[in-house]
């Protein structure tokens, strides 16, 4: 048997969760009362995926997106309190992995969005932590033609800021809500830049930059991570896996 404690403390020396300074903590965030043995992955902690992963008779929920951030308020009042008393009457631990999740070499969601989009020589920009990766697409494809491709890795079509019309060689990519980043994808010499959002400011930026910029979903962006993950946990310590997509057009 597996406890919450005992899968903690293997993720975390897994990820490297003490060199991240976070919004968030990362790791076993909500204790539960019985050893696991069906764990369910998915992005964001939220009531749907609380209650699909109760319906599922999950011992332990996975998420990228958890609880206690530094911006929301302590008090496990209204919503908040809903969803920690659905947990708690069920008995479900909760772990959340957020910057650690992103960063990962083999698991991370930087890492997993590479593979999926068949790009090549992925690595971080600068550092092993580095959060903007970098690769190069295997042959030059027009802005459209990259396009698509993510619309059918995804299943969703991204936003596309075309800038000049040019063949897409080499890229830099950050799941997520990264659009701020742009710049330094730009220093890398890159012709598109590829995130999770995107702002207003965001286009301005791409057309005086001089390079494209993809807005392909803060969700869609980081479906993988969890996934991955989830895999090799339930390969490690005998678990049963399951994934659950609850829908975020964002």
């Amino acid at each position: 048997m597996t406890s919450a404690v005992e899968l903690a403390d293997y993720c975390n020396l897994l990820l490297g969760v003490e060199r991240f300074t976070d919004y968030c903590p990362n790791g076993l965030q909500i204790e539960g009362d019985r050893p696991l043995r069906r764990l369910v992955t998915g992005v964001t902690a939220s009531q749907r995926l609380i209650d699909a992963a109760i319906e599922a008779e999950a011992d332990a929920l996975l998420v990228h997106h958890g609880f206690f951030w530094k911006s929301e308020a302590a008090a496990l009042t209204g919503l908040k309190g809903r969803r920690f008393r659905a947990l708690m009457r069920a008995g479900l631990s909760l772990f959340a992995y957020h910057l650690p999740l992103d960063a990962h070499p083999e698991f991370g969601n930087n890492r997993q969005l590479a593979d999926l989009l068949g790009l090549l020589d992925a690595r971080p920009s600068a550092g092993v932590d580095d959060l903007l990766w970098c690769g190069n697409l295997a042959e030059p494809l027009p802005g459209v033609a990259f396009a698509e491709r993510v619309t059918r890795a995804l299943g969703r079509e991204p936003l596309h800021v075309t800038v000049v019309n040019r063949p897409l060689r080499r890229l830099a990519w950050c799941t997520g809500a990264a659009q701020a980043a742009i710049e330094r994808a730009a220093e890398l010499g890159v012709d598109c830049y590829l995130s999770g959002e995107i702002s207003e400011q965001t286009v301005h930026l791409a057309r005086e930059l001089g390079i494209d910029y993809l807005a392909a979903g803060h969700h869609a962006t980081e479906r993988y991570g969890v996934q991955a993950l989830g895999t090799h946990l339930a390969a490690h310590f005998g678990l049963e896996h399951q994934y659950i997509e609850v829908e975020n057009p964002v």
